[in-house]
């Protein structure tokens, strides 16, 4: 399984909308209030497919093989209850899941309330190969992008990165083009300090 494919099983979390904001105090004509929204629901298959995709992260880190079963164990608990996990975590209630730990259920409801999990992204970068991970500190790259950079590429480093926008290398890639070629060459630049003419190759 590439590094691609691996990203593409995770992005499973569902994004939060924002509420009304201000607007919800601002005055309004008597039979023009704003309908009550509902923000969606995080259903019991989307934090079973979570769970289940940090125990495989553990286990591919050779983790304790206790925690990674707990999280297993944890995925197949939620699958199995009779009504939706967000709403009993929504009521103050406990998860009922047999063997549910205290910081379990804390990134469960953590994952309801903001349709993401912290613990979940922090293991995900570092899971990244050190590549990556240091094609990110260039401003504009993104985990997908580092990784298509370094997998269809093989860049590695920012000076790499930097070589490979001067060479128009990286608008040969689907999805980039002339602009943002030239985005990440400055972007890269200015992390190696290199000095405006360098990065206008020489031009004055």
């Amino acid at each position: 399984m590439s590094i691609m494919q691996l990203t593409q099983t995770i992005q499973i979390l569902p994004s939060v909308p924002m509420g009304m904001g201000n607007y919800a105090s601002q005055p309004v004509l008597p039979g023009l209030e704003p309908e009550e929204s509902i923000s969606p629901i995080v259903t019991n298959r989307q934090i079973a497919e979570a769970l289940s995709s940090i125990a495989a992260l553990l286990e591919s880190q050779n983790a304790n093989p206790y925690r990674v079963q707990a999280y297993r164990n944890a995925a197949r608990g939620v699958l199995e209850l009779q009504e939706p996990a967000a709403e009993i975590i929504r009521r103050g209630e406990n998860l009922p899941v047999p063997g549910l730990g205290r910081r379990l259920h804390f990134r469960i409801a953590e994952l309801i309330h903001t349709g993401t999990m912290t613990f979940y992204d922090d293991l995900f970068m570092q899971s990244l190969p050190p590549a990556v991970r240091r094609l990110m500190a260039v401003e504009h790259v993104g985990p997908r992008s580092a990784i298509r950079l370094y997998e269809e590429l093989g860049i590695q480093t920012p000076e790499q990165l930097w070589w490979a926008a001067h060479q128009q290398r990286i608008r040969t890639l689907r999805g980039f083009g002339v602009r943002s070629e030239a985005r990440l060459k400055m972007s890269a630049g200015r992390l190696l300090g290199k000095s405006e003419q360098t990065q206008l190759g020489g031009v004055a």
